[in-house]
């Protein structure tokens, strides 16, 4: 479903824009709490009005709310907590929680939709939102640290986290650097198809290939040799036709004899 913003709503639009949302996020919270209508005809008419309206008050409360950003950007809120040796919290911290140590610590109410976190299960230290307006947004900073430690010993963690990291990439830059020099010794030890073919007795491959021009030259043998054969078959022939031609002489005078008797 379409519909138009009367509110700023954060990660969504500013007032007076048209958006297309899941039609249970607009029926059951946008348009119930008065956020957003409908996007019909009559209403789209209404949204330049609605649109400056919005920015006038949103440039009112960024200027009242500046003071209370700065108060807020930077703040450090320590929370003793129980952990078990991985570091899991017994337990989580919410952001009720964060919303109320804000208000003891600085006197500002905000409420729990404000802060920008989920609930925190880790020691550590955490970074978290508090939106103020849709364009002052502070950053707290959230420290959990075990009951019986002193907040600096969730700075040291990290520390000591990076350095173990660091020392596994180097370890694994190192174990890398040496596989590739090991595959490296081992591509220079292998013996070339030459060596191979001389252990084994046979000759390489361009030794074992007669050349060319011998190749040509023996077909030219070969075809000559063919020829000469030919010619000898034909002058066979000539001269056994030759013989048949060849007339006895004294038959000859026989048949003449014959032909005068009778």
């Amino acid at each position: 479903m379409e519909v138009l913003l009367l509110k700023d709503v954060y990660k969504l639009g500013l007032a007076g824009d048209v958006k297309r949302v899941a039609d249970g996020y607009g029926r059951n919270f946008l348009i119930p709490q008065g956020m957003a209508m409908l996007a019909t005809p009559g209403a789209l008419t209404q949204s330049d009005r609605i649109r400056s309206s919005a920015q006038e008050q949103r440039a009112r409360l960024n200027q009242e709310l500046t003071a209370v950003f700065e108060e807020l950007n930077g703040l450090q809120l320590n929370f003793p907590v129980k952990a078990g040796e991985t570091g899991k919290l017994y337990g989580s911290v919410t952001t009720e929680m964060i919303s109320q140590a804000i208000m003891e610590i600085k006197g500002i109410e905000l409420d729990r939709s404000q802060i920008g976190s989920e609930p925190l299960r880790s020691l550590g230290v955490h970074t978290v939102s508090a939106r103020l307006t849709i364009d002052l947004i502070a950053e707290l900073t959230v420290v959990l640290h075990r009951e019986e430690l002193p907040p600096e010993s969730a700075f040291e963690q990290i520390v000591e986290e990076e350095e173990e990291l660091g020392t596994f990439a180097d370890l694994q830059a190192e174990l890398e650097a040496e596989e590739a020099e090991k595959l490296a010794e081992d591509e220079e030890d292998l013996p070339t198809d030459e060596e191979e073919l001389a252990e084994d007795g046979e000759e390489p491959a361009a030794a074992q290939e007669e050349p060319a021009e011998d190749v040509e030259e023996q077909a030219l043998e070969g075809t000559g040799q063919a020829e000469q054969g030919d010619l000898g078959g034909d002058s066979g022939e000539e001269g056994s036709s030759g013989e048949e031609r060849e007339v006895d002489p004294i038959a000859q005078e026989e048949e003449v004899e014959t032909d005068e008797a009778s």
